[in-house]
């Protein structure tokens, strides 16, 4: 296997990794899907950004986490390395956001319900945390603003250079993909848009410069 794997020493009660857990996987709209007959979350889309998989449980006070994306030809990609390294580095910084929330400091006292890492809980989303304990969760704000930002550059490069503009509504689209649940939901819902606007933009640049320049190619016969 190719994954990325994380464990980390949390300690802390089961609800509160649980609801974590469970908001993370719905601001980056993983579900629930099978990988080679292993279950496992999934993000993402096959022709924009690629699939991105998740699997995680917490037992005995420990976290363990394995992320990876789907290869080229099926196989798996850790989020190391060059190869992919534009749709990695978005994945990678999420999970970072992700285990900054998991190691926050809890208030005290931690009247919370659930055991000190009691037995496993497994990955599976669970009931939103019910304790009145205010508490941290991941939010893609930077995401969406990246996703809105990139969106805007690959119509600009969609009449310079098509292929760059393409290149630049991909990595928009996955980035505003993650900012879509964050509270900068609507950068994130423009920036989706104008980077359909910006590969529509470029697929029509590209046919025009083709056409234009097939006339040229035919002098030289």
């Amino acid at each position: 296997m190719a994954r990325y794997v994380k464990e980390m020493v949390l300690n802390k009660p089961d609800d509160f990794v649980q609801f974590i857990m469970s908001d993370f996987l719905r601001k980056n709209s993983f579900v629930m899907a099978d990988w080679k007959g292993e279950p496992a979350y999934r993000t993402g889309d096959a022709m924009m950004e690629g699939y991105k998989y998740l699997k995680w449980y917490y037992s005995n006070g420990v976290f363990h986490l394995e992320a990876w994306m789907k290869g080229t030809f099926g196989g798996e990609w850790n989020l190391e390395g060059f190869v992919g390294c534009m749709q990695k580095k978005p994945y990678r910084e999420s999970l970072e956001q992700l285990f900054a929330a998991l190691g926050q400091p809890l208030p005290a006292p931690q009247s919370m319900a659930g055991s000190q890492g009691g037995g496993p809980v497994q990955g599976m989303p669970g009931q939103p945390y019910q304790n009145a304990v205010p508490v941290h969760t991941v939010d893609n704000s930077g995401a969406a603003t990246m996703g809105l930002v990139f969106g805007i550059l690959s119509i600009v490069f969609a009449f310079l250079i098509p292929i760059v503009g393409i290149l630049l509504a991909c990595l928009g689209f996955s980035r505003a993909r993650m900012g879509a649940g964050s509270s900068k939901s609507g950068q994130a819902k423009l920036g989706k848009i104008l980077c359909i606007i910006g590969i529509l933009v470029a697929v029509v640049m590209w046919g025009l410069n083709i056409l234009l320049l097939l006339p040229t190619v035919g002098r030289f016969y």
